[in-house]
């Protein structure tokens, strides 16, 4: 075997681009502080000789490794491939590395994933939700790692946190529902064991049919993994039950669209017999017949800020600790009257 060439160092790229390794340091550990044309030049020098910086010199002298560590309950769903993507965006033009893990809903394996992320030198976390092990957040704060809590709005102020309240959205959908002379709401909620967001989703639900003198009854709540399945598995128990629901609230997208696919199977109208709101707008939400009537999160704002909390956070800027999302009710064509009784009208 012939020898190896000697790899590149970062006074040969300096030398092909012309600037000092003071730069070349600068384009590649703070390219935001190097200006467009020339960072394309130390860039285009690295590449064309294929240097690879040290990773353990390098967090040496920042104090950082330069890499985020985020865990997402699944990567099945689309809302967490658009999390993964503006997070990445945000983080790469400030040199950060985007590290994923995931937990499939379970605390257990989401603090097994953290301490294994902050073992192999994450900078700081990003986390879905509040309800994490206490041992995990007194772990966190014990180490004073940065972390951002997503998709959630909790009561904790010690929490920085970038998201919404997950209640409050819920029962902004039943509340339009009850105007449109629903009175047999059901829900199709993910599984809330474990699921601060799923379980405050119910809580919104049954709330906001409080506030309105009703109730959500037993049969008329269903839980279900998140996906098209069992989603329809879920519609049918609900379309089983007695009095038979003239709407349904589902606790995401996902499962709104096994419900819309299982009543066709079943042949129930949507909307004429049945109303059905879904949770995230997802893009699939427009493209249904009938198209989905759903609230719309708006993802890549949301994980983007969280990005740029936890980039204040390492550099020891001042952040708000809680930044709320707002999130809408999109009307589109699978909700309607409630069938045989008019619309109330609020005054």
């Amino acid at each position: 075997m012939g020898s190896s060439s000697p790899l590149p160092t970062i006074e040969a790229v300096a030398a092909a681009a012309g600037v000092s390794t003071a730069t070349v340091s600068r384009v590649l550990n703070r390219p935001q502080v190097v200006r467009q044309a020339l960072r394309q030049r130390v860039e285009a020098a690295v590449l064309r000789l294929g240097y690879v910086p040290h990773a353990g010199a390098r967090a040496m002298m920042l104090g950082r490794t330069g890499t985020i560590g985020a865990i997402l309950p699944t990567v099945d769903n689309a809302i967490f491939a658009k999390a993964i993507d503006a997070l990445q965006r945000r983080l790469s033009v400030e040199g950060a590395q985007l590290l994923i893990a995931t937990s499939d809903y379970d605390p257990d394996a989401e603090m097994r994933q953290a301490i294994n992320l902050v073992a192999r030198g994450a900078d700081g976390l990003v986390l879905c939700g509040a309800g994490q092990r206490p041992e995990l957040l007194a772990f966190l704060r014990q180490r004073g790692l940065p972390c951002v809590h997503v998709m959630t709005l909790p009561a904790d102020p010690s929490m920085t946190c970038v998201g919404f309240d997950n209640a409050a959205a819920m029962a902004q959908a039943v509340r339009y529902l009850l105007d449109l002379g629903h009175r047999e709401i059901a829900m199709l909620a993910g599984i809330t064991h474990d699921n601060d967001r799923a379980a405050a989703r119910v809580h919104g639900v049954r709330h906001a049919l409080h506030e309105a003198g009703l109730a959500l009854s037993p049969q008329g709540l269903v839980e279900r993994k998140y996906g098209i399945a069992a989603a329809r598995d879920g519609l049918r128990e609900l379309m089983a039950a007695h009095p038979t629901p003239t709407a349904i609230v589902c606790g995401n997208d996902v499962l709104a669209f096994g419900a819309l696919l299982e009543a066709r199977r079943l042949g129930v109208d949507v909307p004429g017999a049945l109303s059905i709101v879904g949770f995230d707008d997802l893009e699939l939400a427009s493209q249904l017949q009938p198209a989905l009537t759903t609230l719309q999160v708006p993802a890549p704002t949301m994980w983007r800020t969280a990005a740029e909390r936890l980039i204040a956070a390492l550099r020891g800027e001042a952040a708000p600790r809680s930044t709320e999302i707002a999130v809408s009710l999109v009307v589109r064509e699978s909700t309607g009257p409630a069938a045989g009784r008019a619309p109330m009208r609020r005054r």
